[in-house]
């Protein structure tokens, strides 16, 4: 009795020397039977070849005759320069392949290699484009560059790896492997890593929104919170302020953008108010003459007069205020503009007789029956009293 055992199923590798036998024959065949379709794609591929790099030369020329420009222009000439050779050959050859009726092996070979190239092509393009794009949005202030040139490295870093972790995943896709759990296993390491640096990547997007939303700039006077103060430098992480009380501010990006900024150098104006409170000795005819009186002193003094008026009677002082606009953008002629009208307004009310008002309080003195009493003695304060 002979006992068989069979063998365990094991994977085969495919036969490297029967591949290549088998790819020789189908070109000798495809050289015999479509010699002529095969020379007119040959030349047909060789001008788009030599097509595509006379592009590319163009795109190149105008880059270097444009040195330091950032249109749009100069951003798509400098994504037509950075076109590959390999690239360029792939397109001659898929043209070729399938003009000339070439056999399955070298149609699926060169098609392979077409799309490989094309999707690195893509995905270059894109990164000049993207790239030129925010340097070109930035270029416009120059206030802006060094925090650009410190940002722009990890930008193109982020760039580059987020194009061309999507153009893997597509050439995989194409060769029909299963990209499904590649896609998972980058999403949780985004995740991951998202979750590791947020505080980095919060502040570094809010530096970038701040260099292309400009809410301000180098050089500007803001105010947040109870904070008034000059922009000094917008860093990648936080920005320094120069306070009007001369300390240095800093402050991140992240929460600097949480609060609400006034950009008090982009006003075209800025509104002073006055509270002003007259004694209650103060005669009516007297009182009703202050508006008309503030209303001199402001437009004698180059400012805009907006308004004046009684706004209430105080614990101590009949209240007027005083709204008006001195034209200017720079804090320092507005502090001085504030000043010469304060002033003119303390030496007008000293010529007219008109008395600002201070905290007073008057105490009165009665008898056990209500009756008002003297705080003294009645022959005066000082004085003696009469003895009869």
């Amino acid at each position: 009795m002979t006992k068989t055992t069979e063998s365990p199923l094991v994977p085969t590798m495919p036969d490297l020397g029967a591949t290549i036998q088998r790819l020789t024959v189908d070109g000798s065949r495809w050289l015999t039977d479509h010699y002529v379709e095969l020379i007119v794609a040959v030349l047909i591929g060789a001008a788009i070849f030599f097509l595509l790099g006379a592009i590319k030369r163009l795109g190149a020329r105008y880059v270097r005759n444009n040195h330091g420009l950032t249109g749009y222009r100069t951003i798509i000439g400098t994504a037509i320069a950075r076109t590959s050779k390999f690239f360029m050959l792939m397109v001659s050859a898929e043209l070729v392949v399938s003009f000339a009726s070439a056999p399955s092996s070298f149609d699926r070979v060169v098609h392979v290699l077409f799309t490989i190239s094309a999707v690195l092509q893509v995905a270059i393009w894109l990164r000049e484009i993207i790239l030129g794009l925010i340097v070109r949005k930035t270029s416009q202030d120059p206030d802006q560059h060094e925090t650009l040139e410190n940002a722009m490295t990890l930008i193109r870093l982020l760039v580059t790896f987020v194009l061309f972790a999507i153009a893997a995943i597509m050439i995989l896709d194409n060769l029909g492997v299963d990209v499904t759990g590649l896609i998972a296993g980058l999403g949780v390491g985004g995740i991951a890593i998202g979750l590791a640096a947020q505080g980095i990547f919060s502040d570094l997007f809010a530096a970038l929104s701040i260099i292309f939303d400009k809410p301000f700039r180098r050089g500007e006077t803001i105010t947040y919170d109870n904070t008034i103060g000059t922009i000094e430098k917008i860093g990648l992480k936080s920005t320094r302020l120069r306070a009007t009380t001369g300390e240095e501010i800093i402050i991140s990006n992240t929460n600097l953008l949480d609060k609400e900024i006034v950009n008090m150098t982009r006003l075209a104006r800025r509104r002073t108010r006055f509270g002003i409170g007259v004694i209650y000795q103060t005669k009516p005819s007297e009182a009703r003459r202050i508006p008309d009186l503030l209303k001199k002193i402001v437009e004698e003094n180059d400012a805009v007069f907006v308004r004046s008026g009684f706004v209430g009677f105080g614990d101590s002082s009949i209240n007027f205020e005083l709204d008006f606009d001195i034209m200017s953008s720079d804090y320092e002629v507005v502090y001085a503009g504030r000043h010469t009208i304060g002033l003119a307004i303390l030496q007008a009310f000293n010529e007219q007789g008109l008395e600002f008002a201070y905290p007073t309080q008057t105490t009165f003195t009665a008898a056990p029956d209500g009756e008002m009493i003297l705080p003294y003695p009645e022959g005066g304060y000082g004085v003696p009293v009469n003895e009869g």
